[in-house]
């Protein structure tokens, strides 16, 4: 058994305003109120407050879905760590598929925005994750380390335990497509291996690595029951209080 804490969280993206967001959040609380994971809603900035409040008294953390990586200036649209500090959030995502696609993420400013969050006291969740294209033509292993590589560029080992890395497979994500749990297991411990070769094998093994592709009530168990799968990044479950809990509440641990 992992000593790794389990943790599920889910990505709104762009969807709740601030009512759908309280009512989400009042539904979701006492359906998860058990769970043995560390459970957090990254919700959109502008319901960020109504969610701290929401949650507040529960077991439920509230995360955003980017950091700037700049204390302050000019950054239109940009949010500033200190910002949702002050808001009451915990969780930062940085580097997303959809944030890398379509609008113009790299890894370099993936490795800047996560160096300013856990500057601040934020905890990330690094995303990283190949296309269909990468994995059918083989590069699949080349793509995942090079983006690790750079993501993780400049931070020490004494800064891993306020990062999670998220694996979403670009093709898994909003297709309702998964990978089968042996696809993620091998994948993730591709990625553990990788950051082993950064940190060393013992640190490497502290670190914890969710799945990020369609999980959902149906696949939770099969896909957290393998042994370096340490939860998930939720996209469309996390959209329903009770798909949500299904997922937060996984048996096979």
């Amino acid at each position: 058994m992992s000593k790794r804490i389990p943790i599920i969280a889910g990505n709104w993206k762009m969807n709740n305003t601030n009512q759908a967001a309280e009512n989400l959040i009042k539904e979701l609380k006492p359906l998860v109120k058990g769970a043995r994971a560390e459970v957090v809603v990254c919700v959109p900035f502008t319901a960020i407050s109504t969610a701290v409040k929401a949650t507040k008294g529960s077991n439920i953390a509230v995360g955003a879905q980017n950091v700037a990586w700049a204390d302050s200036g000019a950054f239109t649209g940009e949010i500033s760590a200190d910002m949702l500090v002050e808001l009451g959030v915990k969780y930062a995502i940085v580097g997303h598929s959809e944030r890398r696609t379509m609008f113009g993420e790299t890894d370099e400013t993936v490795n800047k925005r996560t160096k300013q969050a856990i500057k601040k006291g934020l905890v990330t969740i690094l995303c990283i994750g190949e296309t269909l294209a990468e994995r059918e033509g083989g590069s699949m292993e080349a793509v995942l380390k090079t983006q690790i590589e750079g993501g993780f560029s400049g931070i020490g080992a004494n800064e891993l335990k306020n990062i999670i890395v998220a694996y979403e497979p670009v093709w898994a994500i909003g297709t309702g497509v998964t990978a089968t749990k042996e696809q993620a297991q091998d994948t993730i411990l591709y990625v553990r291996k990788t950051l082993a070769g950064i940190y060393g094998e013992q640190t490497a093994q502290t670190i914890r690595i969710q799945y990020g592709g369609s999980m959902n009530g149906g696949n939770v168990d099969e896909l957290m029951a393998q042994p370096d799968i340490d939860g998930g990044l939720i996209g469309g479950a996390s959209l329903k209080a009770v798909d949500f809990s299904k997922v937060v509440n996984f048996t096979c641990r």
